[in-house]
């Protein structure tokens, strides 16, 4: 980038997108009248640049596209809702009517993402308001879980695992909060001016965090809790690692400029881990995402949407420069960073005792999707154990879900319950299963090159004779698979990642960190199911037989010489 716009950003040319939400009148644009427009069930490229504020992203059955085409139809439009709640916790009133628009108004299923929302696929056009609306009347939203904001706020999903789970979760909430859009335009064309959420309307249109263009790109900030680091505290753009001392939460250690996104083929583009920057407390972290947030608004590139990401404007300026003005901009400075250590980022499954006396269950959801399937009805077995749940429901940053906090008078209903609809923590499952992780892509995803979600399952059924075979069945391998190189699933961080490059064909990344504190590398590229196997089978039975004490995969492949060690984006590609 030219030295000028490293300076003055803001000089810039700006990419249309920015045109966009410029002219959008804080992202109203002409939304509404294109909701009443009953001649298609698309909308136009414009407003669908604004859905993704509202949360939600048009696509199509691409299954259905050939076929549609043939009888001279337009695709089969529908929209992706994405519904978010801070740390991904709702109770059972909410899971039920989750439960029911995905039913009444969606493809009968509901897809748990890796940021602790939910998405609901299939969505018509004329069924959007009625949606948005009955989401908002069981106090959750769809927006800002897309777009150029911030995302929703990861953190561990139990809150009463400690009191300083429950203090983070806190915490999670507070600075969601505070980094809401301000815009009345959510409520005006969805709720009909009503202000469910909005409890301090002040009469005037601004957008004091954001203002009238909103940020480059999407924004995405995650809240780990050591030794956990089930969110992935390194591939988001702000990191809050929670430092505990003598069992009370002191404050946070701050990392800046993760991201996993890139394009193939475009070595400019790379997946980043972030950079533990210094030291907070709790009542300053706030002050703190709002600064970082305001300094991306203030020099994220405006010209290339793939340069826009947080991650290169501290690749591009440096991470002094970036620590300077966020102290400038504080009038104070973080305190230098404190000790710490994560050792795993998956969840512990089954039954547990939370802090508070009540219990927790945690169940194993293959790839996030909710669905009844023959001989596994678990989106019945959910609905009827919320019918009788006074606790909650936890999405965990893993696509897994946690019944939580159940009173001992209602434990034993709710495990003859699990028992009855075969719900299952796993444990017959393998523990790479138990580890894996897909995006969604084919049918829906318009980005997707190859299978994910629909093929990862049958892979892992190939791949799990040789680890037994191996004596490896019950070793965790973090596994993912995404269908393009965006990264939903933070394949990157993966010890094994397979990433679409074409039907059937996927880049091969082997060497990701077991923590997610170290970046994959690339192996073998186009490959297709054959070629993985017959790759992976051998390293698998070395590493079984040469694996040092308590070495993970990731860590082996390095040592023995298959790939290089990647800690910062720019070795990505090399």
């Amino acid at each position: 980038m030219a030295q000028n716009q490293l300076l003055h950003p803001q000089n810039a040319p700006h990419s249309d997108v920015e045109d966009i939400k410029r002219r959008s009148n804080y992202l109203r644009g002409s939304l509404e009248e294109t909701l009443e427009n009953v001649i298609t069930g698309s909308i136009p490229e414009d407003d669908n640049r604004l859905m993704k504020f509202h949360g939600s992203y048009m696509q199509d059955d691409r299954d259905l596209r050939n076929e549609r085409h043939k009888q001279k139809l337009e695709p089969a439009y529908q929209f992706m809702l994405r519904v978010r709640a801070a740390g991904g916790v709702v109770t059972p009133e909410q899971w039920l009517m989750m439960d029911r628009i995905a039913r009444e108004n969606a493809n009968g299923t509901i897809r748990l993402t890796t940021r602790q929302s939910f998405q609901l696929h299939g969505v018509i056009k004329w069924n959007m308001k009625k949606t948005i609306r009955e989401v908002n009347d069981a106090l959750l939203s769809t927006l800002a879980a897309c777009g150029d904001v911030n995302r929703n706020v990861m953190c561990n999903p139990n809150p009463y695992q400690s009191e300083v789970h429950s203090e983070v979760y806190d915490w999670a909430r507070k600075v969601s909060d505070h980094l809401d859009p301000k815009t009345r335009a959510y409520h005006e064309i969805w709720l009909d001016g009503e202000k469910i959420l909005d409890s301090q309307d002040t009469g005037e249109e601004v957008e004091p965090i954001y203002g009238p263009v909103y940020l480059p790109r999407k924004f995405k900030i995650g809240m780990a809790v050591p030794p956990s680091n089930d969110v992935d505290v390194f591939s988001q753009d702000l990191g809050y690692i929670a430092i505990i001392e003598d069992g009370k939460l002191k404050g946070f250690n701050v990392s800046v400029g993760g991201g996993m996104g890139m394009t193939h083929g475009d070595p400019k583009t790379y997946p980043q881990i972030s950079q533990v920057i210094g030291f907070c407390t709790p009542e300053q972290m706030i002050e703190v995402a709002e600064k970082t947030v305001m300094i991306q608004r203030d020099y994220g590139d405006r010209a290339v949407r793939k340069h826009a990401r947080f991650k290169y404007t501290i690749d591009d300026r440096g991470i002094e420069w970036f620590v300077n003005e966020l102290h400038q901009r504080l009038g104070w400075k973080l305190q230098d960073a404190r000790a710490y250590h994560f050792d795993h980022n998956g969840d512990r499954y089954g039954w547990v005792k939370g802090s508070n006396g009540k219990w927790h269950f945690t169940l194993f959801i293959q790839n996030g999707r909710i669905k009844d399937e023959d001989g596994y009805q678990l989106m019945t077995g959910l609905r009827e154990i919320a019918k009788v749940h006074n606790g909650d429901f936890r999405l965990t940053a893993n696509q897994n879900l946690i019944i939580g906090n159940i009173s001992t008078s209602k434990k034993k209903r709710i495990e003859g319950l699990i028992a009855q609809f075969g719900l299952t923590d796993g444990d017959h499952h393998s523990a790479l299963r138990r580890s894996s992780m897909a995006c969604v892509a084919l049918p829906t995803c318009g980005l997707a090159m190859a299978e994910s979600e629909r093929y990862l399952p049958s892979l892992i059924d190939k791949m799990e004779p040789m680890l037994e075979e191996a004596g490896l069945r019950d070793k965790e391998i973090v596994i993912r698979m995404t269908g393009c190189p965006n990264g939903c699933a933070r394949p990157m961080l993966a010890e094994i990642a397979f990433i679409g490059k074409a039907p059937g064909k996927y880049n091969m990344y082997l060497g990701g960190g077991h923590t997610g504190n170290r970046l994959n590398k690339l192996y073998k590229e186009n490959i297709g199911e054959t070629e993985i196997l017959d790759t992976l089978k051998p390293m698998v039975n070395q590493y079984a037989k040469e694996r040092q004490s308590g070495e993970h995969f990731g860590d082996f492949v390095i040592r023995a010489g298959f790939v290089k060690e990647v800690h910062r984006g720019q070795d990505f590609h090399s």
